[in-house]
């Protein structure tokens, strides 16, 4: 049966990693999946509930803070799947959407899937993180199409889906949240069409645990132009 690896960067979310698995092994993908979580040191019991759960699902224990680049490429290197998603450990995205993702990716020829909240119909109606994080997101994406003559539409969004086999040809670098421009940014440079699905999202605030914020931003903007013009 094919198999789906799905990687859990996870550093302080001890109130939503058990929930967060529980939903993954819920839903129905048709495939097999192999769950990797990665725990970026975390201080808050995380690690306690993880130990409780070593004798089921893979997991790394970083010997110190990365950051969440840092992390997928720890866990990116155990994927044995035939595809490789990236899960968050909060509960923003729902993994019901890696379905629409699977039957996509299995297209011949495609081998990247983004899971897009901007192709959701009711994007401009619902809740958001903020105006900030929204406005920045959407800049971020105009900004990638600009630099890479892409026209995808949701370009921070965590859901990102590979053949396991081309995410690892691709030499990362990342070590924080510059994943996302990162591998953006290398798989434009090599011509490869990105898919785009529409999934649901339910953002969180920072008062409830959003680490990312406007440094970030600036960090995405600098790491798209830094890939843009060297190799």
């Amino acid at each position: 049966m094919p198999k789906l690896s799905i990687i859990i960067p996870v550093f302080n979310e001890k109130s939503t990693i058990a929930e967060i698995i529980k939903r993954i092994e819920a839903v129905d993908l048709g495939v097999a999946k192999e769950i990797i979580i990665v725990d970026d040191f975390s201080t808050d019991g995380t690690r306690e509930i993880l130990k409780s759960l070593e004798n089921k699902y893979k997991i790394i224990y970083q010997t110190k803070n990365l950051g969440k680049g840092a992390a997928l490429r720890a866990g990116f290197k155990q994927a044995t799947g035939d595809w490789l998603v990236v899960q968050d450990a909060d509960l923003e995205y729902d993994p019901a959407d890696f379905k629409d993702m699977l039957k996509t990716i299995a297209k011949a020829g495609a081998l990247v899937v983004y899971g897009s909240r901007r192709l959701e119909h009711n994007y401009f109606k619902r809740r958001h993180s903020g105006y900030i994080y929204a406005c920045g997101g959407i800049f971020i994406t105009w900004f990638t199409n600009l630099l890479y003559g892409t026209k995808i539409t949701d370009e921070p969004t965590c859901y990102k889906m590979f053949r396991t086999d081309f995410l690892k040809s691709i030499n990362l670098e990342c070590k924080r949240f510059e994943f996302c421009p990162e591998i953006t940014a290398k798989i434009a440079r090599r011509g490869i069409k990105i898919y785009e699905v529409p999934i649901s999202y339910r953002p969180r605030h920072k008062s409830e645990g959003k680490k990312i914020n406007w440094r970030d931003g600036l960090e995405a903007l600098w790491t798209l132009l830094k890939y843009r013009f060297t190799k």
